[in-house]
């Protein structure tokens, strides 16, 4: 493992802003509102998602079978992954680096959970993670729980978000043939292993009804991986204790964590966002940590970088908790 590469971190989020849009960049502009900027298209998608998960839900209460609840589970935590340790962990911070067949794995999971391409998903998140809480953040906080949670997405970026996302520097993500790859057939990918194949498996396997199986294990439970990653934007930026950094609005939130598979770890995570592990705690309530470890002794992983714990100390007494 290896600690922090300092410029290629800072190379991923791009040159500095110059100073007039470092001016405009604000913890809340009122003259954008994002009730004047919905996407009609994009709410009644979202609309009839939920109104389908709903009814999928139901469905898994009242007629899907045992093997369908627990393959529907199972698949949500595996495809998971693909968003903790690929579009996050590994695209996002390049945090580690993994082989080949490691990559085709966390892709192939990424696209089940239909967050957008690799491509696009890292290019919001490093826009996040440069301009925080800020007008220029695709998911300010600072707008609110739901703007951060959800709405976001239900409206037109801010000019700010656009135009900082334009100096990030993404030229990484091309190099990646599978990323490109992904980025260039991204929907029909998604329709096909984000809804039908989840939907034909327990079908084929031991002859669950396709109408239940679509909608529990393609619907309702892509809607509730939606749900889990967007609580990171959201919750892990509002609750919790900020133990490393007390000046920033991301939050340990342990909640999250057990939810997300890890990804809760936030005020550490935004304190040291190239740590491969989003906190210091090794496996405790990070799942994606240990599936990242397992992988590693295997051969898959390499070259994981993290931050000596006298680094960790020595912010926390700064900017922090004081510890001992």
């Amino acid at each position: 493992m290896t600690p922090r590469n300092n410029e290629s971190e800072d190379s991923l989020l791009g040159d500095s802003i110059d100073d007039n849009l470092k001016l405009k960049i604000t913890s809340k502009d009122p003259n954008w509102k994002p009730l004047n900027n919905i996407v009609w298209r994009n709410v009644i998608w979202y609309l009839l998602l939920h109104i389908g998960a709903i009814y999928g839900f139901s469905l898994a209460y009242v007629q899907a079978k045992w093997f369908t609840l627990v393959y529907a589970l199972i698949l949500g935590q595996v495809s998971f992954i693909g968003v903790t340790g690929g579009a996050h962990r590994l695209w996002s911070h390049r945090s580690y680096k993994a082989t080949f067949p490691f990559r085709l794995f966390l892709i192939i999971c990424n696209t089940i959970c239909g967050q957008n391409s690799i491509y696009d998903w890292c290019r919001d998140h490093r826009v996040h993670h440069k301009y925080s809480e800020t007008d220029a953040d695709p998911h300010n906080s600072n707008r609110g729980f739901f703007f951060s949670h959800m709405g976001w997405l239900l409206c037109r970026k801010h000019p700010l978000v656009i135009a900082c996302g334009r100096k990030i520097d993404l030229s990484d993500l091309l190099e990646d043939p599978l990323v490109v790859f992904q980025r260039e057939h991204y929907l029909k990918l998604f329709f096909i292993l984000g809804f039908i194949v989840p939907a034909l498996i327990p079908t084929l396997i031991w002859s669950e009804s396709l109408w239940t199986s679509f909608w529990v294990c393609s619907v309702a439970r892509y809607c509730s991986q939606l749900h889990r990653t967007w609580l990171v934007n959201s919750a892990a930026h509002m609750w919790g204790y900020r133990p490393y950094d007390k000046s920033i609005a991301s939050a340990e939130n342990a909640i999250v964590s057990c939810l997300t598979l890890g990804e809760g770890h936030h005020n550490y995570h935004h304190t040291f966002p190239w740590d491969y592990s989003t906190s210091e705690w090794g496996w405790s309530l990070n799942v994606t940590t240990m599936v990242i470890d397992l992988a590693q002794k295997v051969g898959f992983v390499h070259d994981c970088k993290t931050v000596p714990k006298e680094f960790v100390n020595s912010r926390c007494n700064r900017t922090g908790i004081k510890r001992e």
